[in-house]
């Protein structure tokens, strides 16, 4: 079983419900797991009813769980760059870099470049400390981009680092002082962005390696679910990303007598049978619609479904 484990999907299909009670399957092997949101709109907190931070938070005996602030994150990835660039950066042009980096602060791609550091992180610091970390993602656009980011900040960074040693190779020729010249070797600029397209690898080989993570996807018997899903598990094969198992979830009981909840049934069967056809080479799991509201005992119900691990291999 992978230690890394993240549970995806369209929005409203019940990720957070389906990782915590995979979380609370685990605990109950005696293992030690970190849950880990990275939904802006937190559930985390709601179901386990208590206030989970942007720091790890212990919630049960071996359960442990870390609700992400994208805005947070985005601030502090922001200032990182700001202070190493203040340290290497002519004080003549601070103020352009500042100004340059407060727009950059509002810009598209930010929140995700700082929310995908802080998972990297996550993993890299953690992975010693837990049997399981397990991350409740955003709806599946989201998610999408951020598993993406490897590829296209890894262009994007080749092509920076190209552009300053030019910039590099210029000052060397303008310069007669050999020692002056010796010193631009080591350009710290360079090394900044060799440093990220190191980390950026380190992600995409965890990314892509079957034998750490698992990328599971949670959809609903109905049209747009499944249609999403097809979609995303496309994108997340061109970028050799690995996924091998859906949750069916809020599966109708078998005796309904309500018209109303006859033809709904009826309709659920159909899209089971496209599931089952469309995505046969994967390990599909079906969980049950449940009649209350989803609290911490229905999580502990859920539970009982991942006692095995034979189906999230």
């Amino acid at each position: 079983m992978n230690k890394i484990i993240f549970f995806s999907g369209k929005g409203g299909v019940g990720k957070t419900s389906c990782a915590s009670s995979f979380a609370i399957s685990k605990i109950n092997q005696n293992k030690k797991v970190l849950l880990v949101s990275t939904d802006p709109a937190h559930s985390t907190s709601d179901i386990f009813e208590m206030k989970i931070n942007n720091t790890i938070t212990t919630i049960l005996d071996n359960l442990d769980a870390i609700e992400i602030n994208p805005e947070e994150e985005s601030k502090k990835y922001i200032n990182s760059i700001r202070n190493n660039l203040h340290k290497i950066i002519s004080p003549a042009i601070l103020s352009e870099i500042n100004t340059q980096l407060d727009a950059a602060s509002v810009s598209p791609g930010t929140h995700e470049a700082s929310l995908f550091d802080k998972m990297l992180s996550i993993i890299n610091t953690e992975i010693e400390n837990y049997d399981y970390i397990i991350f409740d993602t955003a709806p599946t656009g989201h998610t999408l981009r951020l598993f993406t980011l490897p590829e296209l900040l890894g262009s994007w960074i080749d092509s920076l680092v190209k552009k300053r040693k030019k910039v590099v190779n210029y000052k060397k020729m303008s310069l007669t002082d050999k020692n002056k010249r010796k010193n631009l070797e080591h350009d710290p600029i360079i090394e900044i962005l060799n440093r990220r397209k190191e980390n950026l690898e380190k992600a995409r080989k965890i990314m892509i390696d079957q034998n750490k993570l698992s990328f599971i996807f949670v959809l609903n018997a109905e049209k747009l679910p499944i249609d999403e899903t097809k979609k995303a598990i496309e994108i997340l094969n061109k970028y050799s990303i690995p996924v091998g198992t859906l949750i069916v979830n809020r599966i109708l009981p078998k005796n309904i007598k309500d018209e109303f909840f006859i033809r709904k049934k009826e309709h659920e069967i159909k899209h089971l049978k496209t599931i089952y056809e469309y995505f046969k080479d994967f390990n599909i799991i079906e969980l049950p619609l449940l009649e209350r509201d989803m609290d911490f005992k229905n999580i502990n119900e859920l539970s009982n479904f991942f006692k095995t691990d034979k189906n999230l291999v």
